[in-house]
Formats: C-alpha cells, sequence, structure tokens
C-alpha cells in the first residue's frame, strides 16, 4: 500500500509543480471554503474525539482556513522563490557567466497529523497548507487520535481537487498506528522531506528513519519544549499577584496541551517573590479542569508528573483539589531551590500537560547559569519594566541564543499566523532551527535552491525570465527590482 500511495504522490508531483500560481492559490482558497462548509458536522466530531471545547475549535477551524488563504496569497504574489539574476560580464577576465536562482519544490512530503491541534496542525494544517504552496503533492500520515476528524477534512480536501481539476493524488490520506507504516513512508524513495509536530521521542524516531535511507531527507519536526519564563526584579516587585494569575491560566490553558505552555518560572529570591509563590499556590487548586486529548497523553502526564513531584528537594505549591475522573489531569505548580534544578536533569524536561515548575534562584549569576544550562526552547518569555530589561541585557541576550521566539510581558502560548512569526528553536525543540512551521516563511521548508547558469532563456522558469512576466519582485544585479 505504501509503495503505491508513494509512486501515486510521485506521478503527481510533476503536474501539480506545473500549475500556475493562480491555480495552486485557488486550490489552497478552495480548501478552505470546503473545510468551512463542514459547517457543524466537523466541530462536533473534533470535540468528541479530541474533548476540546467548542469555543477552541471554531477557533482552530478558523485559523485552519486562514492559514490556507495565507498562503494562497503568498503563492499568488510569487516574490516567496527569492529570485536571484546576476546578469553575464563577457568582457570581464574571467568572464562572468549568467546565473540565475530560486527555489524551487522539492518533491513528495509526509506530513504527521499532530494530536494536540486536530485542525490547525493535522491533515490540512500548516505544514500540508505550506508544502502545497510550495508545489509539492503531499501524503497525509492521520492521527489515530482523531480519524474520523481526518478524515473529513481530506474529504474537503478532495473536493477541493476536484472542484480545481488538481490531479488526483495531489493530496492522499492513510490511516494506521503501526509504527512500520511511519517508517515505510519515511523510508520510500519517492519522499523528499517530512513535516512532524509531537513529542522528542516520536520526532527523533522519524529523523532516525531519514537517516538510514540511501538517501537522507530533512524531517521538519517540532518537538516541544518547556518555554522558561524570567521574572525580572522591578515588574515583580510591583506585579507579583498580577503576574502569578497570568502564568496559572497561562501553563493551564487547554489543560497545559500547547507545545508553547510556559512550564518553567526563573526567578530571584525576594518577598516580591514569596507573594507570587503564595498567590499561584492559591490560584492553581481552583482552576477548571476537563478531559485531555486522549488516554495515552493523559497516562503519559501523570507519570510524568509523578516522577517530578517526588524528586528530592521539590516542593508541590498548588494543585487540582477536586478529584479527578477519566482523563482529567491534576494541574500542579511546584517550586525548588536553584542548585537543585541544576543537579537535576529531570527536572528541565517537558511533561505535557498542566504542570509548571517555579525556580527560586540565589542571585542573577544563578539564573543566567540556569539559562546557560537549558537546551533549546521554542519560546522564552521575559517579564519586566524596560529598566528591568536594559539592566539585564545579558540576560536578554542569552534568551536571543537560546529561543526562537523571544517574548516581553505577554504569555508564549498565543501563536500568530504572520510573516513575522518564528515558530521553531534550537535542538531539541525542532530538528532545525532556520525554519518555522508556523507563518509563512514555513513555505521555504519544502523548497531547495537550484542555479540556472548560460542557461537557454526559452527554459528559464518564468520567475527568472527577463521580461519578467509574474511581476514578481527578485534581486537583480544587487537591486530588488520587479
Amino acid at each position: 500500500m505504501t509503495d503505491q500511495i508513494m509512486q501515486q504522490a510521485a506521478a503527481a508531483f510533476p503536474v501539480y509543480r506545473s500549475q500556475s500560481a493562480e491555480a495552486k492559490a485557488n486550490f489552497l482558497e478552495s480548501i478552505a471554503a470546503q473545510i468551512e462548509a463542514l459547517g457543524d458536522a466537523l466541530i462536533q466530531t473534533a470535540m468528541a474525539e479530541s474533548h476540546l471545547p467548542e469555543a477552541r475549535l471554531l477557533g482552530e477551524r478558523g485559523r485552519t482556513a486562514n492559514q490556507l488563504r495565507l498562503f494562497a496569497g503568498l503563492v499568488r504574489e510569487g516574490s516567496w522563490v527569492e529570485a536571484v539574476i546576476d546578469s553575464a560580464i563577457p568582457d570581464r577576465i574571467p568572464a562572468r557567466p549568467d546565473l540565475r536562482k530560486m527555489l524551487s519544490p522539492l518533491g513528495p512530503v509526509v506530513v504527521f497529523g499532530a494530536s494536540n491541534f486536530p485542525l490547525a496542525f493535522s491533515t490540512a494544517g500548516g505544514d500540508t497548507a505550506s508544502a502545497l504552496a510550495a508545489g509539492c503533492t503531499v501524503v497525509i500520515k492521520g492521527h489515530p487520535g482523531h480519524p474520523k476528524t481526518s478524515a473529513l477534512v481530506f474529504s474537503a480536501i478532495q473536493s477541493a481537487i476536484q472542484l480545481c481539476g488538481m490531479p488526483e493524488h495531489t493530496v492522499q490520506h492513510v490511516e494506521g498506528t503501526d509504527f512500520a507504516l511511519g517508517k515505510a513512508l519515511v523510508q520510500h524513495p519517492a519522499t523528499k522531506a517530512v513535516g512532524f509536530t509531537g513529542s522528542f521521542v516520536g520526532g527523533m524516531a522519524l529523523v532516525d528513519y531519514a537517516r538510514e535511507r540511501k538517501q537522507p531527507i530533512p524531517v521538519f519536526a517540532e518537538m516541544g519544549s518547556v518555554n522558561p519564563v524570567v521574572l525580572l526584579p522591578e515588574l515583580l516587585a510591583t506585579q507579583p499577584e498580577a503576574l502569578a494569575k497570568q502564568l496559572a491560566a497561562s501553563f493551564t490553558l487547554g489543560m497545559g496541551q500547547f507545545c508553547t505552555k510556559p512550564g518553567l518560572i526563573l526567578a530571584q529570591d525576594s518577598e516580591a517573590l514569596d507573594n507570587f509563590l503564595k498567590t499561584i499556590g492559591h490560584e492553581v487548586p481552583g482552576l477548571p479542569t476537563m478531559p485531555m486529548l486522549h488516554a495515552g497523553i493523559h497516562a503519559a502526564y501523570e507519570k510524568k508528573l509523578h516522577e517530578a513531584v517526588v524528586q528530592p528537594g521539590l516542593g508541590v505549591l498548588g494543585k487540582t483539589e477536586k478529584e479527578t475522573t477519566g482523563i482529567e489531569p491534576t494541574a500542579t505548580v511546584a517550586l525548588v531551590d536553584g542548585d537543585t534544578f541544576l543537579a537535576n536533569p529531570l527536572l528541565h524536561e517537558e511533561i505535557f500537560g498542566p504542570y509548571a515548575l517555579v525556580v527560586k534562584c540565589q542571585s542573577k549569576a544563578q539564573l543566567a547559569q540556569i539559562l546557560e544550562q537549558l537546551e533549546g526552547q521554542l519560546t522564552l518569555t521575559f517579564m519586566a519594566t524596560e529598566a528591568d530589561a536594559l539592566a539585564n541585557v545579558d540576560l536578554v541576550e542569552l534568551g536571543q541564543a537560546l529561543a526562537g521566539r523571544v517574548i516581553f510581558n505577554g504569555v508564549p502560548t498565543g501563536v500568530e499566523v504572520v510573516a513575522s512569526m518564528q515558530h521553531g528553536g534550537p535542538y531539541p525543540a525542532t530538528t532545525d532551527s532556520r525554519f518555522t512551521s508556523v507563518g509563512s516563511d514555513g513555505i521555504k521548508r519544502w523548497a531547495r535552491p537550484i542555479c540556472f547558469q548560460n542557461y537557454p532563456a526559452p527554459l528559464l522558469p518564468l520567475e527568472l525570465q527577463n521580461e519578467n512576466p509574474l511581476g514578481i519582485w527578485r534581486l537583480v544585479d544587487g537591486s530588488f527590482t520587479k
């Protein structure tokens, strides 16, 4: 089955990639419209499978449609290909040839649906949308946590394929829980790249499969992080209670099932920090609970939570007081001192769910030592006044080295789908920190640069022809021009 699917994707690729920018843009917009046309049936199905509330899924459906339309606009405008022309200089010694370069689609892409965003990061999510925008065909491995939702969304894609006259196998969908299926998809010779959002273990398994191939391929895996939050002294002194309430709401949002959940809070010991700890410890027990996405995630959360809270030197500040049932998690905020945290690598690990750890640092030097010891992150947040920031430039610079997105005075759980967003960070947050899985630059994962030297003019891609028939921005002999 896998061989047939990937052969079909490979056969459809040259036909799909040759479609005009307008045709591909219309196709993406049609997928968005067909998803919206599924109406309440899609929302109710996703609610039943994921236990996420209606309001969250309505917002996620909107984000899914909007990011498809974002990429449609990007493709229609066309400058994303980064066309560059350096004209020949025949009378130079040695002569310079005519050189032209642009991004070109890689080929068939395998996308693994994510469990925590059954719409926006799954079947027609950001990976699928950006790969189609780049001109790649896509094979989607549906997530087993929401198979009916995934099938409904794929039916919308199939409708768009028919309406827009795209090759039948431009997008294909496979289901299964056997690890062998994922391995076969990654290792098939026709597969040219992989997109994944999920756990570190899952992402690195795909990386290992790709490395075992005769021809290794890129795996763009977003694998989560603890997303540290640094409370700097001046702001903490004036707003300890407000900061505690803000962060308690953020790390328990959606039962902590966001890859950008703030799971680690760092601050220097002070009276203001004591007020913060008292407030956050009182806040968490009263927060509402709801079931997690599925039993596997719940079991993993409770296991890792138990492993953490029994570590020497760690104390629980507050946890869910009501009796949880089924797959409802125990929301927990804990406290540890800086020395204990530095000495225990287990405390540095992500716990996917409504858990946060506060680290009481003895000094600024110890706080900096902790930041230096942490591994790569998706986000790092500073809660600070401007005076705080100016007095701690060294810490801010550490944040730039550590994370893909550095935030001031806001929680990291909101991720805007825009050109300036960077949703990716140094390993192990992602497998390649140069790329983003959210925003328009996500398209660049699925393309590679090709240089055309002294190429026959009639055979040049439209983007590189002298006349610039597409009217896109290009870098011509060192100047941007249309």
